[in-house]
């Protein structure tokens, strides 16, 4: 049963309230205390990312809508929103360290965080096309910041520079997608679109969702709006990729979901001609493309394309098994990322950062444990059992055949082992190539997120039932 409030209460949206706060606060204390500060408001920044996570977790979840209708939480948003605050704190652990050694510590860096951060929750929670505009814009405004941190650095300023420029592309088509949906169904609430959608549709309204799925794609890093993440991966700051790669993708897909599932439900055989489409060439792209990578960071990009292709498996079934399958996916996806980032992040000697594949050679003997957790991270990005990216696939392999998506399906399971070569090809290098100088020891941060990542790929198989019944609540909601 929905609970629309007559007075736009701010309980539901007290963990963006928390952030903004906070973020307000430290914006004076950096101000007040210069680059000194730059350790106490990391601390902070970690600090108001707890907090809001024990807010969302305190949050009903009956769904609720606040603001006008504007803005929702139901278990679907819960569920997504703490999932996106433990991506931005693993961000921002694993950049403490790095910032400092590379000399890029800067107070603004997890105010920056914070602020990507509201923007991410508010599309997560937003029920109108204006809401979610709002929420991405916040998003993105500071992710094209953070892109170029390393203001001094050609790369990491053409990385910033090309995801401002193809952004504020995929921002205007996004736009122009939601003006067309309204001027179609007279509304811009994603509730008064789904009640008017019901049999055949005027072309504008599908021209409108094809603008709409366009500005979507580009926030996942899916095919054909992909072009910017190989280079904003390898050009940007490594720990700052590690939050691109985590934490917007979250809220991104949520935001797909939520914007295919609920607003257009009438009109499912449309949409999901789109999103078969861009999950299988997303699948293909980031399957051969990968294979001729040596650099790490960029072999990343590819695989996150991949993955995202995987995911939208899930969501081209449209039902609530996929949209299941897509949350286990996201979650199982989050820990493998950020535990291969940490590996990345231990690649240094001195001053000077390793990216290169041929960099692990035989690391397996200098550093076994270490060897060891990127080959765990490997073989299930890899979907091989029993770990846990296994079941990532199998579940949303399993909600497309349920939803007669055999085909998808299978050309899904043909990519994975397309793919699986280069993920193999980086355990083989580390295992029997000879073994270079070894790595400084990893930081106390870094070594937590790597090992926290760790247990849950490996011991996911033994306790898969929290998790899958979170999933299964997360999911309802939206039906």
């Amino acid at each position: 049963m929905n609970t629309v409030l007559a007075f736009p209460a701010l309980g539901p949206a007290l963990p963006e309230i928390i952030l903004a706060a906070g973020a307000l606060v430290l914006v004076l204390f950096g101000a007040l205390r210069g680059e000194r500060s730059t350790g106490t408001m990391n601390v902070v920044a970690l600090v108001l990312l707890a907090l809001a996570f024990v807010a969302v977790l305190m949050l009903p979840s009956a769904r609720t809508e606040t603001m006008g209708g504007s803005f929702v939480v139901d278990s679907f948003a819960k569920f997504m929103k703490a999932l996106t605050l433990i991506a931005s704190a693993g961000g921002v652990i694993l950049s403490m360290d790095y910032m400092r050694r590379e000399g890029i510590a800067r107070f603004e860096y997890p105010i920056l965080i914070v602020l990507s951060t509201i923007g991410m929750l508010m599309v997560i929670s937003a029920n109108d096309l204006i809401a979610l505009y709002l929420g991405l814009e916040l998003l993105s405004l500071s992710s094209y910041v953070i892109a170029a941190f390393d203001r001094d650095n050609v790369r990491s300023t053409e990385a910033g520079l090309k995801y401002f420029v193809l952004g504020s592309l995929s921002s205007g088509m996004l736009l122009y997608g939601a003006s067309l949906v309204y001027g179609f169904t007279g509304t811009v609430s994603f509730p008064t679109i789904a009640a008017s959608l019901h049999g055949s549709v005027s072309s504008g309204l599908i021209f409108g969702l094809v603008f709409v799925a366009a500005g979507i794609a580009f926030k996942i890093s899916a095919v054909p709006f992909h072009m910017w993440t190989p280079d904003v991966y390898e050009g940007s700051p490594t720990p700052v990729t590690a939050f691109f790669a985590a934490a917007p993708k979250m809220a991104g897909m949520a935001m797909a979901v939520r914007v295919f599932v609920y607003a257009f439900p009438g009109i499912l055989g449309q949409w999901q001609q789109i999103i078969v489409f861009i999950s299988i060439a997303s699948m293909a792209l980031g399957s051969f493309a990968a294979i001729g990578q040596r650099n790490i960071k960029r072999l990343m990009a590819y695989s996150s394309i991949g993955n995202v292709g995987y995911a939208l498996i899930g969501l081209a079934a449209g039902t609530p098994e996929g949209v299941q399958g897509v949350v286990i996916y996201m979650v199982i996806y989050l820990a493998m990322t950020l535990g291969t980032f940490a590996v990345i992040l231990g690649m240094r000697r001195g001053n000077v950062m390793f990216e290169r594949i041929d960099d692990l050679s035989g690391i397996a003997r200098t550093h076994p444990v270490l060897a060891f957790c990127l080959a765990m991270m490997m073989f299930s990005l890899a979907g091989i059992p029993p770990l846990a990216g296994f079941f990532a696939k199998f579940a949303v392999f399993n909600a497309a055949i349920k939803a007669n998506l055999v085909a998808l399906a299978v050309i899904g399971v043909v990519t994975s082992v397309i793919g699986a070569y280069y993920y193999l090809r980086i355990v083989k290098v580390m295992y029997f190539d000879e073994p270079g100088e070894r790595y400084d020891a990893m930081p106390a941060g870094v070594k937590l997120v790597l090992g926290l990542s760790s247990i849950f790929v490996v011991l996911y198989v033994l306790v898969p039932a929290p998790l899958n019944a979170a999933a299964v609540a997360a999911a309802r909601s939206l039906f």
